[in-house]
């Protein structure tokens, strides 16, 4: 596994059931961070087909099974460039449909991830949930964990990766205009609490009304924004990571003095209520 990696973000303005289209763009903008050094390219949430979907079944229209077509060329462009990717998109599971990411690099589909958190906007309002536990994939790039847009809300989500040895984790979104607060704030903070690289790639335009607010950016395991978009251009943000930094849990300010232990100090045992399904309340 390599120690330094050049990400990027692309942040893109895909079009509503225009899935060639897309991909097209998708293909070229791959190709062009990759001409950058990119070894890493991460593209938002639903890229491939747009996400204001206005039933199950405009949605389900514009799904496909995965491994599929899409994965399939986005896989012969890996292998041409070696570099992975990740691409959101619809998937079809029989009578089934899933907001999901895909990751994919030189030798394939290495994994893919189905949106747990659904807000009840766009595509999500029709779409079922994700049920597969949270996992990291172990690749020449990086330990990668997945999640999308509003799973960052829940910050167990990324804490459940880091546990498993996440060194960046992905987030594919849309997030409309009036949710900058997410890209300003919780971005960097889901880094800095488990000392991670963090790749959100955000949309940008207008579709069916919904404006999305840009403002893609990768942040550092110290909550520090390494790179950031605009809130209207289509544009590719890049950040050089080490890895290093990102396995490096304990650190000593003092020795003797003040050292800290971002997973050891941990005090699982008093976490349980994070897993209680009832009403909230005192126990």
């Amino acid at each position: 596994m390599k120690d330094k990696v050049k990400i990027a973000a692309v942040q893109m303005d895909p079009k509503l059931k225009k899935k060639e289209d897309n991909l097209e763009k998708i293909l070229l903008r791959a190709g062009e961070a990759a001409r950058e050094g990119a070894e890493l390219v991460v593209f938002p949430e639903c890229s491939l087909t747009g996400y204001m979907f206005n039933s199950r079944k405009e949605a389900l229209a514009s799904a496909e099974v995965v491994p599929g077509p899409t994965t399939e060329r986005l896989a012969a462009l890996c292998q041409e460039l070696n570099i992975h990717v990740v691409v959101g998109m619809l998937e079809a599971d029989g009578d089934r449909c899933f907001n999901i990411a895909v990751l994919i690099g030189p030798q394939g589909l290495v994994g893919k991830y189905r949106k747990t958190h659904l807000p009840f906007l766009g595509a999500d309002r029709f779409l079922d949930h994700g049920k597969n536990p949270f996992r990291v994939y172990r690749t020449p790039v990086g330990n990668i964990g997945m999640y999308i847009c509003y799973d960052c809300n829940f910050p167990e989500t990324a804490r459940v990766m880091t546990l498993q040895g996440a060194d960046i984790l992905v987030l594919p979104t849309n997030w409309p205009d009036g949710r900058g607060n997410i890209s300003l704030y919780v971005i960097n903070t889901r880094a800095l609490e488990n000392r991670v690289f963090v790749v959100a790639a955000d949309r940008v335009g207008t579709e069916r009304s919904s404006k999305f607010l840009g403002m893609s950016k990768i942040a550092n395991p110290l909550g520090d924004t390494l790179a950031e978009g605009s809130r209207e251009n289509e544009e590719i943000i890049y950040a050089e990571v080490n890895l290093a930094d990102a396995r490096q849990k304990r650190f000593v300010i003092k020795p003797g003095e003040f050292e800290l232990d971002l997973i050891g100090d941990r005090r699982p045992e008093l976490y349980g209520r994070l897993t209680y399904m009832g009403v909230p309340g005192p126990m």
